[in-house]
Protein backbone atom coordinates (compact mmCIF):
# COMPACT_ATOMS: atom_id res chain seq x y z
CA UNK A 1 0.00 0.00 0.00
CA UNK A 2 1.23 3.84 -0.31
CA UNK A 3 2.05 5.68 2.23
CA UNK A 4 -0.71 7.72 1.63
CA UNK A 5 -3.05 5.49 2.92
CA UNK A 6 -1.40 4.15 5.87
CA UNK A 7 -1.67 7.92 6.84
CA UNK A 8 -5.26 8.01 5.83
CA UNK A 9 -6.34 5.29 7.84
CA UNK A 10 -4.03 6.39 11.05
CA UNK A 11 -5.81 9.81 10.57
CA UNK A 12 -9.27 8.24 10.29
CA UNK A 13 -8.62 5.61 13.01
CA UNK A 14 -7.52 8.51 15.46
CA UNK A 15 -10.73 10.70 14.53
CA UNK A 16 -12.97 7.94 14.93
CA UNK A 17 -11.36 7.40 18.61
CA UNK A 18 -11.92 11.00 18.85
CA UNK A 19 -15.19 10.79 18.07
CA UNK A 20 -16.13 8.15 20.06
CA UNK A 21 -14.54 9.80 23.16
CA UNK A 22 -16.17 12.66 22.67
CA UNK A 23 -19.40 11.28 22.66
CA UNK A 24 -19.18 9.03 25.92
CA UNK A 25 -18.30 12.08 27.76
CA UNK A 26 -21.76 14.18 26.03
CA UNK A 27 -23.86 10.99 26.79
CA UNK A 28 -22.39 11.53 30.40
CA UNK A 29 -22.93 15.38 30.62
CA UNK A 30 -26.46 15.55 29.06
CA UNK A 31 -25.22 17.34 26.09
CA UNK A 32 -25.88 16.69 22.26
CA UNK A 33 -24.57 13.25 20.68
CA UNK A 34 -23.07 12.30 17.51
CA UNK A 35 -25.39 10.21 15.88
CA UNK A 36 -24.55 6.67 16.26
CA UNK A 37 -24.34 6.54 11.92
CA UNK A 38 -21.71 8.74 12.44
CA UNK A 39 -19.47 6.78 14.54
CA UNK A 40 -20.42 3.37 11.93
CA UNK A 41 -20.03 5.92 9.30
CA UNK A 42 -16.18 6.70 10.63
CA UNK A 43 -15.70 2.98 11.00
CA UNK A 44 -16.55 2.19 7.54
CA UNK A 45 -14.23 5.04 6.25
CA UNK A 46 -11.40 3.19 7.61
CA UNK A 47 -11.34 4.00 11.22
CA UNK A 48 -12.47 0.32 12.74
CA UNK A 49 -9.24 0.15 14.48
CA UNK A 50 -9.63 3.83 16.38
CA UNK A 51 -13.60 2.69 16.96
CA UNK A 52 -12.95 -0.06 18.32
CA UNK A 53 -10.11 1.07 20.78
CA UNK A 54 -12.54 3.94 20.98
CA UNK A 55 -15.62 1.03 22.40
CA UNK A 56 -12.91 -0.46 24.57
CA UNK A 57 -11.49 2.22 25.96
CA UNK A 58 -14.13 4.62 26.99
CA UNK A 59 -16.42 2.20 27.29
CA UNK A 60 -19.09 2.90 25.07
CA UNK A 61 -21.91 1.16 22.49
CA UNK A 62 -20.72 -1.67 24.12
CA UNK A 63 -24.78 -2.64 24.62
CA UNK A 64 -25.61 -1.99 21.40
CA UNK A 65 -25.43 -5.13 18.74
CA UNK A 66 -24.69 -3.31 15.86
CA UNK A 67 -21.58 -1.91 17.32
CA UNK A 68 -20.75 -5.08 19.54
CA UNK A 69 -20.74 -7.60 16.10
CA UNK A 70 -20.95 -4.53 13.34
CA UNK A 71 -17.52 -2.96 14.31
CA UNK A 72 -15.25 -5.82 14.18
CA UNK A 73 -17.05 -7.00 10.97
CA UNK A 74 -16.14 -4.02 9.44
CA UNK A 75 -12.44 -4.41 10.92
CA UNK A 76 -12.08 -8.15 9.26
CA UNK A 77 -13.53 -6.94 5.89
CA UNK A 78 -11.25 -4.11 5.65
CA UNK A 79 -7.89 -6.36 6.61
CA UNK A 80 -9.70 -8.70 3.83
CA UNK A 81 -9.67 -6.20 1.21
CA UNK A 82 -5.83 -4.97 2.33
CA UNK A 83 -4.42 -7.98 2.36
CA UNK A 84 -6.07 -8.66 -1.06
CA UNK A 85 -4.70 -5.71 -2.59
CA UNK A 86 -1.30 -6.18 -0.94
CA UNK A 87 -0.87 -9.35 -2.13
CA UNK A 88 -2.80 -9.32 -5.44
CA UNK A 89 -1.14 -6.73 -7.10
CA UNK A 90 0.29 -6.60 -10.12
CA UNK A 91 2.67 -9.51 -11.20
CA UNK A 92 0.75 -13.03 -12.25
Amino acid sequence: MEKAAYIYLAVISIVAFAAYGIDKYKARHGKWRIPESTLILLAVAGGSIGALAGMRVFRHKTKHWKFIIGIPMILILQIALIAYCVFNTGEQ
